[in-house]
């Protein structure tokens, strides 16, 4: 389905809902998506393309988000919802401001790694893959970062905390929370 369709009769509510579906999505995106139809003979290729930056605008995709592309690129919303779904990079349910992610690679696992997870658990009242219901921390846990030297290694966001112990979380998050101005 074009984004340019007329109405085929004077029920057809297709304005509207465009109008509605426009209206969920960034300006930048809903251009991006008119553009591909005007020059790409198979616009539906450029669906993950779409995804990624509307993810990129909003942190994650909402199901209303998802909808909205289905009804703008005029692909059926369960094939969006599977693409969605079927790629690890694509997130369905917000990210906290900081992503805290704990090295559980070997050299952080044997130095307490596992530990600090369940210092982290306990601090925050969340488990892997959630996030505070202040929306600041998301829990994660990955295989190595590579900083093997500095075991046990937490980052947030970006920035990296070597030998790190559970007796020094509460201090850590209290930083963050003082860095978000919630603390």
């Amino acid at each position: 389905m074009s984004t340019t369709k007329k109405p085929k009769s004077p029920t057809d509510n297709w304005p509207e809902i465009r109008r509605r579906s426009e209206a969920l999505l960034p300006a930048d995106v809903v251009a991006y998506i008119r553009e591909v139809h005007k020059t790409d003979p198979h616009p539906r290729s450029q669906l993950i393309s779409v995804l990624h930056r509307v993810q990129g605008h909003y942190g994650y995709l909402a199901a209303d988000h998802l909808d909205a592309v289905a009804q703008l690129m005029g692909i059926p919303a369960a094939k969006v919802s599977g693409v969605a779904t079927f790629y690890h990079f694509f997130r369905l349910i917000p990210r906290g401001k900081y992503m805290i992610s704990v090295c559980m690679g070997t050299a952080c696992y044997v130095k307490g790694a596992e530990q600090i997870v369940d210092r982290l658990r306990s601090e925050l009242g969340i488990d892997y893959g959630q996030t505070t219901e202040d929306g600041l921390f998301t829990l994660q846990v990955s295989r190595c970062v590579g900083t093997c030297g500095l075991a046990p290694v937490v980052m947030i966001n970006d920035r990296v905390h070597a030998k790190v112990t559970p007796q020094q979380i509460p201090g850590l998050l209290e930083q963050y929370r003082n860095e978000a101005g919630a603390g």
